[in-house]
């Protein structure tokens, strides 16, 4: 599952407050220009997984918080709460209802080149991805299609739906090297909001059982 919301995350980053021009390099430049100056950003999400062998579909909902450089807050409500927080030292993904934790170095995490770089702000659509505008984007919307110059198992390719009238990304889909597809819906987003550096520390309460990925020698507690 991490690796699942990371790859929806990363293009999310990106794509934000995505604008269109007239053509694809055009989008692509504006892109880049308005991710390079967003400085955080929240959201709510629905995110459809769909597994390419058995269909088997899963719906979950919550909200989303990313603050350069490279924090991100991503919480699960539904179907059952599942939190990931990246902070500046330490990745922890969250199950509540087991009670237990997982702590990753950010490197680990966020060690794919492509998705380093968007976290990051260098991500750049034209150097990363062919990119080409599809037909088939409801009214008032605009349809890209993205695929990796270098593919990696959790991404091969990606559809991003962009608004036309606020100039922001509705909805992404992402497939892996297996078929499963990863569709993430944005709404109520917010640019640049005021983000309190606390949502990306996390410290595990005393009953909760630690998986420690991280090689640290302490471990944070409530």
């Amino acid at each position: 599952m991490l690796n699942r919301i990371l790859a929806a995350f990363a293009l999310v980053a990106l794509a934000a407050s995505a604008a269109l021009g007239a053509d694809v390099a055009a989008v692509s430049d504006k892109v880049q220009k308005r991710y390079q100056s967003l400085t955080s950003f929240s959201a709510d999400f629905t995110q459809v997984l769909v597994n390419s062998t058995s269909k088997e579909r899963e719906t979950r909902s919550g909200s989303l918080v990313f603050s350069q450089p490279s924090l991100i807050r991503w919480e699960t409500r539904v179907p059952e709460p599942e939190l990931l927080v990246v902070g500046p030292d330490a990745v922890w993904n969250v199950f509540p209802a087991e009670k237990s934790a997982y702590r990753y170095t950010v490197d680990e995490v966020l060690g794919s080149k492509t998705m380093l770089r968007f976290l990051s702000g260098k991500g750049n659509l034209r150097e990363d991805f062919h990119v080409q505008e599809e037909k088939g984007a409801p009214e008032g919307q605009a349809l890209l299609k993205l695929v990796p110059r270098e593919a990696e198992p959790s991404l091969v390719q990606a559809f991003a739906w962009v608004d036309l009238k606020t100039d922001m990304l509705a909805r992404i889909s992402i497939e892996d090297f297996y078929g499963n597809t990863n569709d993430v819906t944005l709404s109520n987003v917010k640019l640049n909001p005021s983000v309190a550096k606390e949502q990306f520390r996390y410290a595990p309460p005393k009953d909760y059982t630690i998986f420690d990925n991280a090689g640290m020698q302490s471990l944070p507690r409530n």
